[in-house]
């Protein structure tokens, strides 16, 4: 530190990580990588990883999740390096939580994995609707964990949301009413009006999504692990600003560009959340309006950090959460990010047989950007299918669907309903398959 200055900076909390590997596990990273990625995380959340443990069982612990002589062991491990903090890389139920804080004393406090994520979350909100997300997520992970440690609401959510109305339920407490079930009825109150306003958000997204397809403007997903690289290339492929950062869930907020394909035809790249093994269930959720703009695409660029040791995991990780969120019926195009810092060129090659459909690129470099770009405009221009349908006119669905997500040629309107004849992506053609009149092909 340079001589005059003064650290106002508090000191980092020191966390004790443990892991446990259950012999049916069927986790896609070993324990000693999900171990390294939770130190990560605490290390992006603030934390200093001061020590780790693991633990292989049949299955967790009825009362403390993993095996009492094991908990005390770790109690005494964790009290030689003056842990604050014990880091469990799980989602602990409400018991187990209860049980190892009784257990590890009050001086030391029980994180899971899924709390610590909550927490880098609320970090990194920046606009209201991600903090309204991130403020639900919270809320529903607290309620079932509600103890008399956390009465008149003293930990409050971290998206900010202000207090709820009662000032902690004092004055409002009814016969024999317990503050703990007061504070319980006003975290209840509060995530309704949360998902209230995330409605709000949902609908107002959904009229903009309207608007985007009567433009006729193709969009396009970027999704991938966290940290792959999606904001930086989303930087690159439309010269914009996106917050990049080399740590994990850098950027939560979703975030759109317009850019133009090699035609000059305009299309839509949409940045969101990067995704990560064991995505806790209260974000899934949570996130839904955001997430829904990747249900919601034409085409999804799968982004992969192709240096990292763990890569099939990772993007194993990724459909997978994609299945969660039904969006694993869009097409996939795969970028393998980082090519610079392969130490052999022909590794690029190489990865490319492992992941179909793929471009190698460097987001950070530009390197194979063109190439990116042109394989977009084939995926979303050059691989629609020509068709004729006569749609009755009850299926004004079927009728907007082919206008907003295909290319109308020509039009006639009968008694029998409407005969349209062009071109929709090839995905959208099982929707018409009833009222098929003509097939042309591929186009």
């Amino acid at each position: 530190m340079a001589k005059g200055i003064i650290d106002t900076q508090p000191p980092r909390e020191k966390a004790f990580l443990v892991g446990v590997e259950f012999y049916q596990d069927d986790n896609l990273l070993t324990i000693d990588d999900s171990l390294e990625e939770l130190s990560l995380l605490a290390d992006t959340a603030g934390l200093d990883v001061v020590g780790s443990e693991t633990q292989k069982r049949s299955k967790p612990h009825q009362k403390t999740f993993i095996g009492p002589g094991k908990a005390n062991e770790i109690k005494l491990l964790a009290g030689e390096v003056d842990a604050q903090i014990i880091l469990i890389d799980d989602e602990l139920s409400p018991r187990h939580q209860r049980e190892l804080e009784k257990l590890f004393g009050d001086d030391v406090r029980v994180l899971d994995r899924t709390a610590l994520i909550l927490d880098i979350f609320a970090q990194h909100a920046s606009t209201r609707e991600g903090t309204l997300q991130v403020e639900l997520a919270q809320y529903e992970y607290r309620l079932p964990r509600l103890t008399r440690a956390w009465t008149h609401l003293a930990r409050q959510a971290g998206g900010g949301g202000g207090r709820t109305g009662s000032a902690g339920g004092v004055g409002l407490r009814g016969p024999g009413e317990t503050q703990l079930e007061v504070d319980r009825r006003d975290i209840r109150r509060r995530i309704d009006h949360l998902k209230d306003e995330l409605d709000k958000v949902r609908a107002h997204r959904q009229r903009h999504r309207a608007q985007r397809k009567r433009a006729r403007i193709p969009i396009v997903a970027l999704v991938g692990y966290t940290n792959a690289g999606k904001s930086t290339l989303l930087n690159s492929l439309a010269s914009a600003d996106v917050y990049v950062a080399d740590q994990l869930f850098a950027t939560l907020d979703p975030t759109t560009r317009r850019v133009e394909l090699p035609d000059s035809k305009p299309v839509l790249f949409t940045d969101t959340v990067g995704f990560i093994q064991k995505l806790p269930t209260h974000l899934v959720a949570s996130f839904r309006a955001t997430l829904e703009e990747i249900a919601e695409a034409d085409l999804l660029l799968h982004v992969v950090d192709i240096t990292h040791l763990n890569v099939q995991a990772q993007a194993k990780a990724v459909h997978q959460t994609l299945s969660e969120i039904n969006a694993d019926h869009i097409p996939v195009l795969t970028a393998l990010n980082k090519i610079d810092l392969l130490h052999e060129p022909g590794a690029a090659r190489q990865a490319m047989t492992d992941f179909p459909n793929a471009v190698a690129i460097s987001a950070l470099r530009r390197e194979g950007i063109s190439d990116l770009l042109a394989a977009v405009q084939r995926q979303l221009f050059d691989r629609y299918t020509s068709l004729e349908v006569l749609l009755p006119y009850r299926e004004g669905k079927l009728i907007s669907l082919f206008h907003n997500q295909g290319e109308v040629e020509r039009i006639e309107h009968g008694s029998q309903g409407v005969l349209i004849q062009g071109r929709i992506p090839g995905r959208l053609v099982a929707e018409f398959s009833a009222y098929l009149k003509q097939q042309a092909g591929g186009a």
